[in-house]
């Protein structure tokens, strides 16, 4: 079997916030997807051992920036490859509480979303969350980074707690 055929599926690049009360993170996520449009409602597939899954868990909401093509690997690595455990994401990073108080990203993002969560589904290491959106906005006209884009041409890397994450071993 071979799972690189996996890598055909198309993607984006996002970063998925949400908040514990005051408390704010967001994390890199390549697993968002659009479920119905009445009502809107989106997906987003969240590793359990994620601090921002421990967010949407509490607040019930979670807010999705779909990046640009242009954001510096840097950028997408800060909300991917750092716990917020350990830093703060935000950090030098332009934001703004949405209307569910979980962190929308404004820096690189071209539209933003937010969702209050109407479902989780345990799917193993992850959970998907299904949240009906309650706002949303387009800041630019650039063209969206899809995960294609992030690994072909910005030769971006997948973490190990990504869905999409194959380990070469195998």
């Amino acid at each position: 079997m071979n799972l690189n055929a996996l890598y055909n599926i198309s993607y984006g690049v996002y970063i998925v916030g949400s908040h514990d009360g005051e408390k704010l993170n967001a994390q890199t996520a390549n697993s968002v997807m659009q479920i119905t449009s009445e009502p809107p409602t989106i997906a987003a597939s969240i590793n359990k051992t994620n601090l921002t899954y421990e967010y949407i868990k509490s607040s019930k909401t979670f807010s999705v920036s779909i990046l640009c093509q242009t954001t510096p690997l840097p950028f997408i690595g800060n909300f991917g490859f750092k716990s917020g455990r350990d830093i703060n994401k935000f950090q030098n990073v332009k934001y703004k509480l949405g209307q569910t108080g979980s962190p929308v990203v404004t820096d690189n993002t071209v539209a933003y979303l937010e969702a209050e969560v109407l479902q989780d589904i345990d799917a193993g290491t992850h959970t998907i969350f299904i949240g009906k959106i309650v706002a949303a906005e387009v800041l630019t006209q650039e063209p969206v980074m899809t995960y294609e884009y992030y690994h072909q041409i910005k030769r971006g890397v997948t973490p190990k707690t990504a869905p999409t994450y194959i380990n070469k071993e195998k």
